[in-house]
């Protein structure tokens, strides 16, 4: 019998029948679009459209604009004059197309189009452009002729297969510590070795696809194949990604797929005139809570566009990886908008938008096929099954699905309950909570829970008080509860990931305040747009020690392989705040109580000698002493009347209060 998700999932049989049929349109939509050829042999759209240097020095023009009446190319060789010479000629199917001498256009030139249709016309950049700039006095973008001389030579493969990947997320514009829009290459040059120095694997970088607002922090995106040129050329980015493989980091792309900018000058909006050339008709293309529109996913021009924009930014970038935002957003007619999801009827039911399931599954197909070793990760809230799971098993495909749950989770018992009140049951059943056929990445906070309105971890532990006593000397009980149960419950969620653990940058060492970029209501400042790095750099501040554990705890679980095994939990004490289970070789053991220390706890655990290898007590991580790494434990043949019995052995410990400490099996 084939290996299907139905057949794993008992819940899942009585949807059958919409999974194979599921399964079976996206088949002959791949088909429809490649034919018998595999699907990255038919995806060339960004090769035919938009502006390119052909052989001979000439340059070609291409735009699909089935509406327009005429095409004028203007810009800086033509005094941005409509004429003739630079008119753009109908070739069917709705494409127009200009050849123009190889004297006629040179790099640096900027130019657009003006598109005129019945009733009206406008400037326009090309749906295909691939760098566009803004004026920095008039804030208005234009298309730029990119062709450089001498072509990026890259030095390093990709970066490798990631199973179980450990990502920084990062946004290359506030990643400096001065007021302004960081640079590729000031990122790769000071914080690229941060990240090495810090164990992560993987970064997932946000924003790279042009935008018109720098505060949308990347999601309104007017231009998908144009890398923001407010952080650098192509070239200064090529190399950065190129660096970070040589240093063995993975790069992964924040996609944004799920909705276009509603912009008409700089976006793909009304490009000729036509409410829904890229996008859905009437109401359902515009997005009623982004003001954005909504891509048609049914619409083979609209996948063309999209896949080739995949398959771009592996070819041109040597991306390894894609993180698509707004899954939620494209799979549900409603965009998933106060929507319950509380049954698996409605990952089925009318309410879902095949189109965007196809497209998905499709996209997943491309990166596979292109990179056998690339991966893509879905920031979903609805938890559709089978969204991470192979398609070859009636899954869309995605190697990951974001565990957004978790942060949620957090954010709701630091809020509402006090300490006393935590569940060791509800913190373990939240964690490790996920569907077997599919891997996912955990997080305790990524770059939504810092912006503007919302609060970090660290802030929501400490609140105000972080402002006069992180220094190290300074005795202050709220700080010292905000920064033990910071290293506490971004290990926790760490070694109970699914298959990949992520953190937004600074976020390691308690970055303090909250995200917020430029715009009219700040008067326009930088001050809470960048990253404070040097808070992480002096003895006397308690933000060094954060960070400390930080690259302990990222270090200690790729060396011990953790996310490899499944985690066994040994105890779940929820009187005394208890909280232990092995994973792979090691034992974790959190002891969650505020004020209850516990010497020689007992619990069943395999037989053997135990090393403490990491403990949150430990000075190095501003901590108190009480429990010594390098420390040996011997497992007593008892029963004990915490854990698993089954076990046989017992292994005592010191469990101070707030803390945590990692054993590792060393005989």
């Amino acid at each position: 019998m084939k290996k299907m998700i139905y057949n794993q999932d008992p819940y899942l049989m009585p949807f059958r029948g919409a999974i194979d049929a599921r399964h079976q349109r996206i088949l002959d939509t791949k088909k429809h679009l490649a034919g018998d050829r595999p699907l990255a042999d038919a995806i060339n759209n960004h090769l035919f459209y938009g502006l390119h240097r052909k052989e001979d020095g000439s340059w070609v023009l291409r735009e699909w604009a089935p509406s327009a009446s005429r095409i004028y190319l203007i810009g800086d060789f033509n005094n941005w004059k409509r004429t003739d010479a630079y008119s753009l000629k109908p070739i069917g199917q709705g494409n127009w197309e200009i050849v123009l001498p190889e004297m006629f256009m040179h790099h640096g030139d900027l130019y657009k189009l003006f598109v005129e249709w019945p009733g009206g016309g406008g400037e326009r950049l090309p749906a295909y452009v691939t760098r566009a700039v803004q004026d920095p006095i008039t804030k208005i973008f234009s298309a730029q002729v990119w062709e450089p001389e001498e072509k990026y030579a890259w030095k390093h493969p990709h970066a490798g297969k990631r199973p179980h990947p450990m990502i920084y997320e990062c946004h290359i514009g506030m990643s400096s510590e001065k007021e302004k829009v960081a640079s590729f290459e000031e990122f790769r040059t000071e914080v690229l070795p941060k990240v090495k120095e810090l164990g992560y694997d993987t970064l997932q970088i946000m924003a790279l696809q042009e935008h018109p607002y720098y505060g949308s922090f990347g999601y309104q995106v007017s231009n998908f194949f144009a890398l923001s040129s407010r952080f650098g050329t192509p070239e200064e980015f090529k190399r950065l990604v190129d660096d970070a493989h040589g240093k063995g980091i993975a790069v992964v792309m924040d996609i944004v797929h799920s909705h276009s900018v509603d912009n008409e000058a700089e976006g793909l909006s009304r490009l000729d005139g036509r409410d829904d050339l890229y996008f859905y008709s009437g109401p359902q293309g515009h997005h009623p809570a982004w003001g954005s529109r909504c891509f048609d996913y049914g619409k083979d021009e609209v996948k063309y566009f999209l896949l080739s924009n995949v398959k771009y930014w592996i070819e041109e970038y040597h991306i390894d990886g894609f993180r698509f935002d707004g899954v939620t957003s494209m799979l549900y007619w409603d965009h998933g908008l106060g929507k319950d999801f509380n049954g698996y009827e409605s990952y089925f039911d009318a309410g879902v938008d095949e189109n965007a399931v196809t497209y998905l599954a499709l996209a997943n197909m491309l990166v596979h096929s292109m990179n056998p070793n690339g991966f893509t990760i879905a920031e979903d809230m609805s938890g559709m099954a089978g969204l991470a799971a192979p398609f070859n098993e009636g899954g869309v495909g995605f190697d990951f699905r974001m565990s957004m749950g978790v942060a949620d989770h957090w954010i709701k018992w630091i809020k509402e309950l006090s300490d006393e009140q935590w569940s060791m049951g509800a913190i373990w059943w939240e964690l490790t909570n996920k569907r077997a056929d599919e891997k996912t990445i955990s997080y305790a906070e990524c770059h939504d829970q810092a912006l503007v309105g919302d609060k970090t971890l660290i802030f929501r532990l400490m609140d105000k008080e972080m402002y006069f006593s992180m220094n190290k000397d300074s005795s202050n009980s709220i700080v010292d509860r905000g920064v033990a149960l910071h290293k506490m419950i971004r290990l926790v969620t760490a070694a109970t990931a699914g298959d990949g653990y992520l953190n937004f940058m600074g976020n390691e060492f308690g970055h303090p305040e909250w995200i917020d970029f430029p715009r009219e209501g700040n008067g326009w400042s930088f001050a809470h747009a960048r990253r404070q790095w040097s808070l992480a750099d002096p003895e006397y501040l308690r933000y060094r020690y954060l960070r400390n554990f930080d690259v302990s705890m990222v270090h200690l679980l790729k060396r011990e392989r953790t996310l490899f095994s499944k985690p066994r939990l040994l105890v779940l004490d929820e009187q005394k705040k208890v909280l232990i289970f092995q994973r792979g070789n090691c034992i974790f053991a959190f002891n969650f109580s505020p004020a209850g220390s516990f010497a020689d706890y007992g619990f069943a655990a395999p037989a053997g000698k135990w090393e403490t290898v990491l403990s949150s007590d430990d000075p190095v991580f501003d901590g108190f002493a009480r429990v010594s790494v390098g420390e040996e434990h011997l497992t007593v043949p008892e029963k004990s009347p915490n854990g698993d019995q089954s076990l046989g052995d017992t292994l005592y410990l010191y469990l101070p209060a707030r803390t945590v400490q990692v054993l590792k099996k060393v005989d």
